[in-house]
């Protein structure tokens, strides 16, 4: 690379992640055939449409690349439709919604201080400016409240109920929220970018057939690259005809809101990726993964609680932890901070009844995805348990941390990243 400004710094990076670890839970590491993917000739191409529909000539070989991609993702997660052009998660969901919903509409989400994300109706986004919006909750033991769900729905008759999140460590019920959603007519969109791994893996419940839709990022535990996919049942009709707003036709609304609504030319380097990665997912071992990075995150739970850490809803069924560290006289920013000296990257989070501001909380957030990428498994998140106490106790102790940070990089150097 003549550039050796941007050479030198992808480098840095390297070596980061080489040398410390990866605990946000939704990072990961992708493997060398999904680079290669990632910085193919496919870049160089404009493909607006979608296969045999293309406003472009010179695009059979992408055609055929998107149909592997959509064939894959029907196949792993057994729905009849999945559209894989959305750039990322968020405007997957922006899609979703301006399928289903007119501008004013009413949904309703999960708050994002109880665990939601911000396109579930966030006052600051999109989903509450272009639409009203109301926010559900957890309920003091950290479980999403179903009650308030339903009284909710009742009182603000929602067209469209999210169901998902960011930092929600326990199973998504989706069937309850699916009664919910039907107790008032509503559309219900399930957002499973977190856990799309583990339920391509088979061991978190899967939304698919539940849900009207299902959105999901293609990186986090499904260990793709960034990139999206919007599943629905169903089959496409006549993209020239405008199809009524039914839930027969959300496939067609789907692709439409894609393009023309929202997007140009998709980025084909990240529709082969995509395919790449969920190809990868449908192996046997990716189960083992997916059911090792449980095991890892359940571990460091159990290991929290005994140095008397609280955690959000007092553990985890997935691959994330929220945990409240205030009964450690620290805040969640102090918190990140001193851990990513030691070399261990989390990220400051609030957390449910959070009295602290989002910039200052008093919450982090980690998890065992890339972890469990390089190959550690519960004797390893053992140690790494004990390193983050020691990172907290001693979070003003620059030497302290320096040494944490020398143990962490010739721990990380037994499990390289991929390729």
């Amino acid at each position: 690379m003549d550039d050796t400004e941007i050479e030198d710094l992808i480098a840095a990076e390297v070596r980061r992640q080489t040398n410390g670890l990866e605990m946000i839970p939704s990072e990961n590491h992708t493997s060398g055939d999904v680079l290669t993917a990632l910085g193919s000739r496919l870049t160089d191409k404009y493909s607006e449409g979608y296969p045999g529909m293309r406003y472009y000539g010179g695009c059979e070989n992408v055609d055929k690349i998107e149909n592997l991609a959509r064939d894959r993702a029907k196949k792993l997660f057994g729905s009849t439709h999945a559209n894989v052009q959305a750039h990322s998660g968020c405007p997957a969901n922006l899609a979703a919604y301006y399928a289903l919903l007119d501008p004013g509409d009413m949904l309703m989400g999960l708050s994002l201080v109880h665990g939601g994300h911000m396109t579930h109706g966030l006052k600051l986004n999109f989903s509450s400016t272009f639409y009203n919006a109301v926010q559900y909750h957890v309920g003091k033991d950290g479980y999403i409240d179903i009650d308030e769900m339903y009284k909710l729905a009742k009182e603000h008759k929602p067209k469209l109920i999210v169901a998902g999140g960011s930092a929600y460590a326990r199973v998504y019920e989706w069937a309850k929220y699916k009664d919910v959603a039907d107790s008032v007519g509503a559309y219900l969109l399930a957002d499973m970018s977190h856990v799309a791994g583990l339920v391509a893996g088979g061991v978190y419940p899967s939304p698919v057939g539940i849900a009207d839709v299902v959105t999901t990022t293609t990186h986090k535990t499904l260990r793709g690259p960034r990139g999206a996919l919007i599943l629905a049942n169903g089959l496409p009709s006549n993209p020239l005809k405008k199809p009524e707003r039914t839930r027969e036709n959300i496939p067609s609304l789907i692709d439409r809101a894609i393009i023309p609504g929202l997007q140009g030319g998709p980025h084909n380097h990240q529709t082969a990726a995509i395919a790449v990665a969920l190809r990868e997912a449908m192996q046997p071992e990716f189960k083992a993964y997916a059911k090792q990075i449980i095991d890892n995150a359940q571990t460091i739970a159990t290991e929290l609680l005994k140095r008397d850490y609280t955690l959000v809803s007092g553990g985890t069924d997935s691959h994330l932890l929220l945990i409240d560290v205030t009964n450690k006289s620290i805040s969640g920013k102090d918190a990140e901070k001193a851990l990513g000296k030691a070399g261990i990257t989390v990220n400051k989070n609030t957390v449910p009844f959070d009295p602290r501001s989002a910039f200052d909380p008093s919450g982090i957030r980690m998890g065992t995805p890339a972890l469990t990428t390089r190959g550690m498994k519960e004797n390893e998140m053992i140690q790494i348990t004990e390193w983050i106490d020691q990172a907290l106790r001693h979070h003003d102790d620059e030497k302290m941390l320096n040494k944490l940070s020398k143990q962490i990089q010739e721990f990380a150097k037994a499990f390289p990243l991929p390729n």
